[in-house]
């Protein structure tokens, strides 16, 4: 009698599953596919790989070079049916070129059947901005005209050396969606991108009207104007050079409302030593370019936060002390063989005024004793760092929203949701890996983007489904060592499911999902997945 064999294959399963129902949910390829047809000889179409490179983001992120090695380990072929050879980075390049031209289209579209898919409240948006710096030259002439150029800018991480680009994203107060993402001009101002974005996303709502918040770069007379007329309500601070500090020095903390909001870091802090808020209300004239522009009125609350305050304190404290150091050092020098005259001390003065930022409290004196030598007495304007710490603590919010819309306390409340869209820039540099890109062509580079926008919406959509599946408090327990409940995020639900491996058997047996974990069983039923019957391609 024969015996035979049957060797069991195992491969890395993750969050394949749940990102392919998200794609399917989303109609990613069928979008692609309709906007960039491909030909008909293709053994796969340009909205299969763009899934593909979806799914790769999501589960363990890899240059395009050594996608077709991810596929060909995890069960890519299983879950999509495309076989990982076919997945190499001429293809992935092709696919990137296809989909170039219609960026907009494509992740509008994906957007706009996100909100009816998965019931997102839109009623208000998030804005802002990130930069990401580049190795490599992209020499100006090289790169395409018709795409987002890689040039200098203002980097968040300060690379100056480093030629960057730059991305915007819309993310919603209902679970901080990203449905509008842009791929921009690595020296693009932010100012100038305020009224394109709303009238994207005024065309993605439709009828609904929303709010729009933002940071203070929302805030130039063009801007606004476009917005009243639009009939757009926004929120944002107000630019530091815009309020005067006598206006703050001028306000009684105590006459100032009380607000009832904890931030979140907060929320296990006893009441006593939480950060507190309170409130002030005036309105605002924002002046036009041009004598003859109508000023424009708008509400403006006064914010004063403890936590700010005490913030400003210390910094200003670490920077006298530092100012301090330095100044004493120097006077313990005058006249020696360094500073032996009163150029160089007032030399040297300047840099630490300069580098310490002292300037409006320093004053010195540089003499000449009796031996002929010079020395220096200095000291900190007392009445100046009194009128400094008056102002601590305090900002500006400008609104349009009227007070029958929000009171004060409200706005505040409103404008504290803008740390949703820092949090998922925070997804999209960490676990979706947006760096470094190994691309050179800037017309790729803009694509590659913007299908990594696309894995964040899948990111924030999956922490979204799997928190209101939790119900009121949104929390759960097994994320972490300690067993305690906490709110999960995209980052620990992809961590969880990552481990998932798929065993591969005879080609009448069906494969099988291994399942270590309990809290992977509760994950995939909380995203409402069958685990033992993963949505396999059709043959």
């Amino acid at each position: 009698m024969e015996c035979v064999v049957t060797s069991v294959v195992e491969k890395r399963l993750g969050a394949l599953p749940v990102a392919a129902e998200f794609l399917r949910r989303l109609d990613v390829a069928g979008t692609v596919d309709r906007l960039c047809p491909g030909r008909d000889i293709a053994h796969l179409t340009h909205g299969q790989v763009i899934e593909a490179l979806v799914a790769n983001r999501l589960t363990a992120p890899a240059p395009l070079w050594r996608v077709d090695r991810w596929a060909g380990e995890w069960a890519v072929e299983e879950v999509f049916g495309i076989e990982p050879e076919l997945l190499n980075d001429d293809r992935l390049g092709r696919a990137l070129d296809a989909i170039a031209p219609h960026l907009t289209e494509i992740t509008d579209s994906v957007g706009a059947r996100a909100i009816g898919e998965f019931g997102i409240d839109v009623s208000t948006f998030h804005w802002d901005m990130t930069s990401m710096s580049l190795y490599g030259a992209y020499p100006a002439e090289d790169q395409d005209e018709e795409y987002p150029r890689i040039k200098h800018g203002h980097p968040k991480d300060r690379r100056y050396d480093l030629k960057q680009i730059q991305t915007g994203l819309a993310v919603t107060g209902d679970g901080g969606i990203p449905l509008l993402s842009r791929v921009i001009d690595g020296g693009a101002a932010e100012i100038s991108q305020i009224t394109g974005t709303m009238n994207s996303l005024r065309a993605m709502a439709g009828p609904k009207e929303f709010l729009l918040i933002a940071d203070s770069k929302l805030i130039s007379y063009g801007n606004v104007t476009a917005l009243i007329k639009a009939g757009t309500d926004f929120i944002a601070p107000a630019p530091a050079s815009r309020i005067d500090d006598a206006v703050y020095a001028a306000l009684d903390l105590e006459s100032a409302t009380v607000v009832d909001y904890t931030p979140a870091r907060d929320e296990d802090t006893p009441a006593g030593a939480r950060e507190t808020y309170r409130v002030l209300e005036d309105t605002h004239l924002l002046a036009g370019p041009r004598k003859s522009d109508p000023p424009l009125e708008v509400r403006r609350i006064l914010v004063h936060s403890t936590g700010n305050a005490k913030g400003q304190q210390r910094a200003r404290d670490n920077r006298l002390a530092k100012a301090r150091e330095d100044l004493d050092k120097l006077q313990h020098s005058a006249g020696g063989r360094y500073y032996n005259t009163a150029e160089k001390i007032a030399a040297r003065v300047g840099v630490i005024t300069k580098t310490r930022r002292v300037s409006g409290c320093l004053h010195t004196e540089i003499t000449t004793g009796e031996t002929g030598r010079p020395t220096l007495s200095w000291h900190f304007d007392q009445d100046v760092l009194q009128a400094e710490a008056a102002v601590d603590g305090w900002y500006a919010l400008l609104t349009t929203l009227t007070p029958e819309q929000a009171d004060p306390s409200e706005v505040l409340r409103r404008h504290k949701g803008q740390g949703a869209v820092e949090r998922r820039y925070g997804d999209f540099k960490g676990p979706l890996a947006v760096t470094p890109i190994f691309v050179q062509d800037n017309k790729r580079v803009a694509a590659l983007i913007a299908v990594i926008c696309l894995a964040l919406l899948l990111f924030c959509l999956i922490e979204r489904q799997v928190r209101r599946a939790l119900g009121a408090d949104q929390k759960m327990r097994g994320l972490y060592p300690g067993n305690q409940r906490v709110r999960p995020t995209g980052r620990m639900i992809l961590y969880h499911l990552s481990d998932l491996r798929l065993r591969v058997g005879r080609a009448t047996d069906p494969p099988v999902i291994a399942i270590t974990r309990g809290i992977q069983l509760h994950l995939l039923d909380l995203l409402g997945l069958e685990p033992t019957h993963p949505r396999w391609p059709e043959t």
